[in-house]
C-alpha cells in the first residue's frame, strides 16, 4: 500500500475579503510522485499552493489536510516548512541586501538543526555544485534574494533552494513560467532527481512544454475552486490541444 505524504479532503477556503475559492478540494500524492494540477485561471490552483504553506491570506473554512501523517492545517508556516514542505512561489519577491545564499544558509541551518546539521564548509560545497548542475555562475550565489533576477533565474533560484533543503514536498507553482528551452530541461531535470531520492512533487502549470520532461504519475484538472477531472498525461495532452472546452470553459 502506498503511504501517502499529502492528504486533501473536502477543503474549503475563502478570501480575506470572505469571497469562496476553494470549494471542496480532495486528493492524495504518495511518496516519491510527481502529481500535477492544471486548470484555467482563477480556479484556485494557487490559493491550494498558498493554504497548504500557510499563508495567513486565506481562511480555512471547512475540511482537513493532513501532511506526512500530521495535521498540516494547525502548523504554522514555519512548522510546515521544518517538517519538509516546500512552496516554489508563482511570483517571487524581491529582498534587497540578502544574498541568496545567506539566506539558504539560514533556511539551511533551520532545515537541519542540533548537532547532525552540516557544516558551513560542506553546506557551500553543496550549495557550488547544485548551482553549477543548474547552469548558475558561483557569482549570482552573491546577489541579493530575486533582486533584478530574469524570470529564469527567479525559477532557477526556487530549485536551487529546494534541492538544498530536500523537503518531502515540493509544491511548485508555475515554475516552468518564463524558461527558455534549455532552462526548461535543466529545471525538469532537476525535478527527476529530487523526485528519485524520493522526495514528491505537486506542479502547478498552465502548459504542458514540462511535461515533455517530467511525466507525471496523476494530472488533476481543476475548474471552479475543485478538482473536476484526473487522468495520467494523456489529460494534459488533450488539454494542450483543445483547451479546457470539455469542462465547459470557452
Amino acid at each position: 500500500m502506498m503511504k501517502m505524504v499529502l492528504i486533501v479532503e473536502q477543503l474549503c477556503v475563502a478570501a480575506k475579503s470572505g469571497k469562496d475559492i476553494l470549494k471542496g478540494v480532495s486528493f492524495s500524492l504518495p511518496d516519491g510522485e510527481v502529481r500535477v494540477i492544471m486548470g484555467p485561471n482563477g480556479s484556485g490552483k494557487s490559493t491550494l499552493a498558498l493554504t497548504l504553506a500557510g499563508s495567513p491570506d486565506f481562511l480555512v473554512k471547512s475540511g482537513r489536510a493532513t501532511f506526512d501523517g500530521v495535521d498540516l492545517l494547525s502548523l504554522t508556516p514555519d512548522e510546515r516548512a521544518r517538517r519538509g514542505l516546500f512552496l516554489a512561489f508563482q511570483k517571487q519577491v524581491e529582498i534587497p541586501g540578502v544574498p541568496l545564499r545567506d539566506m539558504i544558509w539560514e533556511a539551511y541551518r533551520a532545515r537541519w538543526s542540533g548537532p547532525s546539521r552540516p557544516s558551513m564548509i560542506d553546506f557551500r560545497k553543496k550549495l557550488s555544485a547544485t548551482a553549477n548542475f543548474l547552469s548558475l555562475p558561483e557569482a549570482f550565489l552573491e546577489r541579493g534574494v530575486n533582486e533584478g533576477f530574469s524570470g529564469g533565474e527567479a525559477k532557477k533560484s526556487e530549485i536551487l533552494q529546494m534541492f538544498m533543503l530536500q523537503p518531502k514536498l515540493a509544491i511548485l507553482d508555475e515554475v516552468d513560467s518564463g524558461l527558455d528551452v534549455d532552462s526548461l530541461k535543466v529545471v525538469a531535470d532537476a525535478i527527476r532527481r529530487f523526485v528519485e531520492g524520493g522526495s514528491s512533487a505537486l506542479i502547478i502549470t498552465h502548459h504542458f512544454n514540462l511535461l515533455n520532461y517530467v511525466e507525471p504519475d496523476v494530472v488533476y484538472v481543476m475548474k471552479g475552486g475543485k478538482i473536476v477531472d484526473e487522468g495520467d498525461i494523456n489529460l494534459a495532452k488533450i488539454i494542450e490541444t483543445e483547451g479546457y472546452s470539455r469542462w465547459g470553459v470557452e
